[in-house]
């Protein structure tokens, strides 16, 4: 914190949580400030003449014209560095189950702590060595913060130089494990970094979107698939589902990394997430999932302001798992409280309203935020090699625990490959008032993302779930290369069959309620039919059971018995068998429980029923 007079200003307006400074005349936008005797944080949004607004993270209650308004002299950051993994955090990066230690159950106002455990030592294997060139984004070395990831401590952007000493070791994330020569100038490099939350991370370039983020959800994965480093919104209703389709994806899908961002939600939903959470297991790792997701809860009820900061919170974290070369998704719950945030600050701030009472500037924030989303090249050289620690540790260095004397040797260290791959999969829910998709956030946040998963609120009152409307919804997405290559050749021709006999049945449907089933012709019948065990034994998806993820090769074989008997009832319809008769084939149950094969069998499985329906080998 900054002493000069002219980075202490005097309160002069109060108006919920914007507050207008005077004297702040050394502030610059969106510099940190320390507001009133109890120090709540807050930061500044509107600069004029010798006036400094602020925005105020904590509850203003209480708060007096007259009180004192202090600088930090720099901007909201976050602390990025190891412990972040399986931490909960508020708004504005607080832990909050160290408040709750030295608090209770209320945060009291102007309470801090760091983002990090400062006592805390971490095993720091270096992967360069005394008299190495590194540029910003170099591998410096590891930290193993879980059993089953490596946390890569990187060259800060902007750095590069030359090592002049680097050790081995335990060390605190404020200690010193490197010095680095730059224009003759030494910078000590730790375990923490900081980074500006509102200011993208840089890197070399962004890449096409070719690779699908698998979420064991079928109606997605099949349907409306969203890419690595892609973005998506689902609006929807109150009690269609989006919460717990947000948690889902969370548990299941294939992300290396999992920022779950609880924007503004309901306390008791954030708390069957807290609780949850920890008890799961990783289905990709078999350890806990919570070694591989940070949580950032900021309810309904927290201060308006700090549920604003809250998404720049999760997405610099994101950023900073994504440079390391590891896919992260970042699940926002939901994007549309961070709206009312923007609203409401900006009501305050008596600024001309947009549309609904939202900023004009609604759309570019937005813009803004989803950009930061994308599967990138980033800086410095290529990943950290897959060999294990004992062949990275360089001959004469200690093996672990070595004290900070212990330099390390000149031995040669392996080549690496010349491009570090990661992505940020922003994935946002929206709660449009009374299922309105026309509203503002919804309409704004579809013209900068790329899959669209409309949660349908005639589909959740018929306990169909995940009730994601299959013709509203879509995806730009273009990936059936990646799955025809990876999953089956017939995988592209086999969605576009299924969504034909959807979008014909939902046609059919519209005729049936005016004239009844019997005006249908026997092949429409059986459209209906075919669409009917689409709807309710391949799209319907249990959140929990065995069926809360299915596997692509599982759903491949789902689809495909479904699509074969739909060419029986055809060829059985032309040579005059009525449809009842049809209908009743035995594997019509059979189809019924396709959803609870193991995936390990669901191929041999699947075979012996296409057999049974036609009567030919496949």
């Amino acid at each position: 914190m900054l002493n000069s007079k002219s980075q202490t200003g005097t309160i002069i307006r109060i108006a919920g949580p914007v507050v207008v400074a005077q004297g702040l005349s050394g502030v610059c936008l969106y510099d940190v400030v320390h507001v009133g005797q109890m120090r709540l944080v807050g930061e500044v949004i509107r600069l004029a003449t010798d006036l400094a607004t602020i925005q105020v993270y904590e509850d203003t209650g209480g708060l007096r014209v007259g009180e004192p308004v202090v600088s930090t002299g720099g901007p909201f950051t976050v602390e990025l560095g190891p412990g972040l993994l399986g931490s909960i955090f508020d708004g504005v990066q607080r832990p909050l189950p160290v408040l709750r230690q030295q608090q209770g159950d209320f945060i009291a106002r102007g309470g801090i702590a760091p983002a990090l455990d400062r006592q805390k030592k971490w095993i720091f294997e270096p992967r360069v060595q005394v008299g190495d060139r590194v540029d910003e984004g170099d591998l410096l070395g590891v930290v193993a913060e879980t059993p089953h990831l490596k946390h890569h401590i990187l060259v800060p952007p902007g750095l590069s130089g030359v090592i002049e000493e680097i050790y081995s070791g335990s060390y605190t994330v404020e200690q010193t494990v490197a010095s680095l020569q730059m224009e003759r100038e030494t910078h000590p490099l730790t375990l923490l970094q900081r980074w500006p939350a509102r200011q993208p991370r840089p890197h070399r370039g962004k890449l096409d979107p070719t690779e699908p983020l698998i979420t064991g959800q079928r109606v997605v994965d099949t349907f409306f698939p969203v890419s690595k480093g892609g973005t998506a919104i689902i609006p929807g209703g109150f009690g269609t589902g989006k919460t717990v389709l947000e948690q889902t994806l969370a548990k299941w899908a294939d992300a290396d990394i999992i920022v779950y961002v609880g924007c503004g939600e309901r306390g008791n939903e954030m708390t069957d997430v807290l609780e949850e959470f920890p008890k799961l297991e990783d289905p990709y790792t078999g350890g806990a999932l919570m070694e591989r997701t940070i949580l950032v809860a900021n309810t309904s009820n927290m201060p308006v302001a700090a549920r604003e900061a809250s998404i720049y919170t999760g997405i610099a974290m994101a950023e900073y798992f994504r440079d390391m070369g590891y896919d992260v998704a970042l699940l926002a719950d939901s994007t549309s409280r961070w709206g009312e945030a923007l609203r409401e600050v900006s009501g305050r701030l008596e600024e001309m309203p947009g549309e609904e009472g939202y900023p004009a500037y609604l759309l570019s924030r937005l813009a803004e935020f989803y950009e930061r989303a994308g599967r990138v090249v980033c800086l410095g050289k290529g990943p950290e090699p897959s060999r294990g620690a004992e062949e990275h540790t360089p001959s004469g260095a200690p093996k672990g625990g070595g004290s900070r004397g212990d330099l390390l040797s000149s031995a040669p260290l392996p080549p690496r490959s010349p491009a570090r791959i990661g992505s940020v999969t922003l994935i946002g829910a929206v709660s449009p008032p009374g299922g309105d998709f026309s509203e503002p956030m919804t309409q704004n946040s579809l013209r900068v993302t790329g899959a669209f998963w409309g949660l349908d609120t005639d589909l959740a009152r018929r306990r169909h779930f995940p009730a994601i409307n299959w013709i509203n919804s879509y995806s730009q997405y273009k990936l059936n290369d990646w799955f025809n290559q990876q999953v089956a050749e017939e995988w592209a021709g086999q969605r576009q069959r299924a969504r034909a006999l959807l979008q014909r049945e939902a046609e059919l449907q519209e005729i049936v309620q005016l004239v009844g089933t019997d005006a249908l012709a026997e092949i429409e019948k059986g459209d209906l039919a075919v669409g009917r065990l689409l709807r309710e034994d391949f799209l319907r998806q249990s959140a929990i059971g065995d069926d809360a993820f299915c596997p692509l090769e599982k759903t491949y074989w789902l689809l495909k018995v479904i699509l074969s008997f739909y060419d029986y009832i055809a060829e059985a319809l032309r040579q005059g068998t009525p449809l009842e008769q049809v209908l009743a084939h035995p594997a019509v149950d059979q189809i019924g429980r396709m959803k609870e094969w193991p995936p390990d069998t669901a191929a041999s499985r699947a075979q012996e029923l296409l057999k049974a329906v036609d009567g030919r080998h496949t």
